[in-house]
């Protein structure tokens, strides 16, 4: 109202993936994603939107992420790409990359991969060449200590 950004209330889901799902194939969703269960493809969400993903402990992607706010319990095999935020809870586990403008990250949770911060607006390219052709850097395993 009065000009104002509305704010999307955290803790409203409008797609779910329940326990004994496995979606096989990228999956695009508006607003709020819980996954309990296993994708083995791509989650997106449109940068410029406030859309969440959250993945409880029991949940699998196997491949990359890419929404602009991430709640991460479970186990991401690809890159996660956050425009605003990712919050990496005590049993969070990624085996790739982590491309965020904001980081949280609970005792416990492991990165195989890079932390790489994006400033707020800046879309982060997730291609395998720019990295690789770069040769500087390599995967380190990162366990948060506090």
């Amino acid at each position: 109202m009065f000009g104002k950004k509305q704010r999307r209330r955290s803790g409203i889901v409008d797609t779910l993936v329940g326990s004994n799902t496995q979606v096989n194939g990228d999956l695009h969703f508006v607003g709020g994603c819980h996954i309990d269960g296993t994708v083995k493809g791509n989650v997106i969400a449109d940068a410029a939107s406030q859309s969440a993903l959250s993945i409880s402990e029991n949940g699998t992607i196997e491949g990359g992420v890419t929404v602009p706010h991430v709640v991460l319990n479970g186990i991401v095999r690809g890159d996660v790409c956050a425009s605003q935020r990712v919050e990496l809870g005590p049993t969070a586990r990624v085996i790739g990359n982590v491309y965020y403008n904001l980081i949280e990250m609970a005792i416990g949770a492991e990165i195989n991969g890079k932390l790489v911060h994006q400033p707020e607006g800046q879309v982060p390219l997730l291609d395998s060449k720019r990295e690789s052709e770069s040769g500087k850097e390599s995967p380190v395993k990162i366990v948060s200590a506090s």
